[in-house]
């Protein structure tokens, strides 16, 4: 007897072996997936006189969003920043910037091309993430697109097809040529626990032919997808040969390059014109001076009737008097700040782990990708550095910069090497993709964010398993998340169960807006 299959077992084995892509294509043409959540802005009341008064600690951009949602409710705003700039992870390098790196300070000796610069920290923003593009068109930042899969890019493995690097077209058509055919014989062989319905099953079959280019017969036998080895304009063209699938099963990147555009990347992506840190310089430009930098915090008071917030201004320490206190200084830094905080808030803000990260790039002496037919788009590569990103903008430029690595998951590998280790590592897994690398690209910057001042690590990490937050995880979330004392706020996307996104910064934001606004609400009935 043949094994049945329920309907969400179903979704589970096709969202598993097609992607996020496929499911949410099926899921909504079955009426099975939800709607994507809403704008949260708070709706903030107006402080009471003589009332209403708010410090926030660091300029990311959790705090740049609290400080001005409350300068448009009436508030009292001080933002008062460590370093010379707002933006925290959001930074963006041009010529003439300094890599504020403990151990090596690098300064950017780029081309002054406003096309020429690099975002070494957040660099995406997905459609889905409506906050954060909402504040994008209040501040008027403009965007653009940016392109996150090329299928003209590269995927290169020294296990798969003896190192030879393979356009991305060719190895996801094959795969999805040999998932396709597997797919459909188990498909038509199953009894379903809860049938489908004839027009449900044509619907299904029709996505499985469509999604691996079968035949008539559901078999895979090479695709044009995978492109032309010529012609195929105005003749017929000659289709690149099947690659038989036990070469891809030799590499261990098919389950990350062919998922690389779900989920989070899926959605159709922007960035800002110019560069991330556009939207820091949009917050900044409307709160003005109400944004004090280098000012670091000395120490954090919570009492009965306000918070007392000490820090640094020209050497000599001054006071803050506050209502309430907001607070986006990364939790392993503000465990070591003076304070009076509860012991168990205490214990949770020293549970939370920094990510590992590390970014390069190269200003390249002319736009070579172009000349393989690549505009935009990353190539995976099965080392260290990972990926490839080339630029978005400035096609057809003379030069450009091209993200050399991005190792999102063990940085300190790189973080751990001299600049001229990190930049011969660079050079060497870069000629893999292209072979002639070397001479083509020049004036290296690195950024590894376990040494980057001011930050000392990446994106924040609350599970440890593997497998998303233990129930004892998130007891020490739900601490941390309400207000120390009644009046000081964690905020950032280290108080966001999805970190590593503006998004999370601002919803996190928004979070401690609402709490605090029903607290005052409440104090003033």
């Amino acid at each position: 007897m043949s094994q049945s299959v329920s309907r969400r077992e179903f979704m589970n084995l096709l969202g598993a072996t097609f992607g996020t892509s496929a499911l949410i294509r099926l899921g909504s043409a079955l009426s099975m997936m939800p709607a994507v959540a809403a704008l949260s802005r708070p709706v903030l009341a107006a402080p009471a006189p003589g009332a209403g008064k708010v410090v926030v600690l660091g300029a990311g951009i959790s705090g740049l969003t609290v400080a001005w949602e409350l300068t448009k409710a009436g508030y009292d705003v001080t933002v008062l920043e460590s370093s010379n700039r707002a933006g925290g992870r959001v930074m963006t390098v041009r010529s003439g910037d300094v890599i504020d790196e403990i151990g090596n300070r690098q300064v950017c000796e780029w081309d002054a091309e406003p096309h020429m610069y690099f975002n070494a920290g957040a660099a995406r923003i997905p459609s889905t993430h409506r906050n954060l593009l909402s504040y994008c068109k209040e501040l008027k930042v403009d965007l653009e697109v940016f392109i996150n899969e090329s299928k003209t890019a590269w995927v290169q493995d020294d296990a798969m097809l003896d190192g030879k690097p393979i356009r991305n077209a060719e190895l996801s058509t094959n795969v999805r040529g040999f998932l396709g055919e597997l797919f459909a014989k188990s498909f038509t062989s199953a009894q379903l626990e809860e049938p489908f319905t004839e027009a449900e099953s044509e619907t299904i079959m029709g996505l499985i032919s469509q999604f691996g280019d079968l035949d008539e017969d559901m078999l895979y036998k090479g695709s044009s997808r995978a492109g032309y080895v010529s012609g195929g304009f105005i003749d017929h063209g000659v289709q690149k040969d099947m690659i038989a699938f036990k070469h891809f099963m030799k590499s261990r990147m098919l389950s990350l390059t062919f998922t690389a555009n779900e989920g989070e990347t899926g959605p159709l992506l922007m960035q800002p014109v110019g560069g991330m840190d556009r939207i820091p310089a949009g917050f900044t430009r409307a709160l003005g001076d109400k944004v004090k930098y280098e000012t670091p915090v000395m120490s954090v008071k919570v009492k009965d009737a306000n918070v007392e917030v000490v820090y640094l201004r020209d050497g000599a320490p001054q006071t803050i008097v506050a209502d309430y206190c907001f607070n986006c200084i990364p939790a392993h830094f503000m465990s070591g700040i003076e304070h009076n905080f509860p012991a168990e808030y205490v214990h949770a803000m020293k549970y939370i782990r920094r990510g590992e990260a590390m970014k390069a790039a190269f200003q390249a002496k002319e736009r070579f990708w172009e000349k393989e037919e690549i505009y935009g788009g990353i190539s995976w590569v099965n080392s260290p550095i990972r990926q490839l990103w080339y630029p978005s903008h400035g096609i057809h430029k003379d030069k450009g910069v091209i993200l050399a690595a991005y190792d999102f998951g063990g940085g300190m590998n790189f973080t751990r090497m001299t600049q001229e280790e990190r930049v011969e590592m660079l050079l060497t897994q870069g000629e893999k993709v292209h072979p002639n690398y070397r001479q083509l690209v020049e004036k290296p910057i690195t950024i590894a964010w376990h040494r980057m001042n001011h930050m000392l690590g990446c994106a924040a990490r609350w599970g440890r398993s593997g497998g998303g937050m233990t129930m004892a995880e998130e007891a020490l979330f739900a601490t941390l998340q309400q207000p120390a004392l009644g009046r000081h706020y964690l905020i950032g996307d280290q108080m966001s169960y999805h970190g590593a996104w503006q998004e999370s910064a601002i919803l996190s934001a928004h979070w401690a807006l609402a709490d605090m606004d029903q607290r005052v609400r409440s104090a003033a009935a």
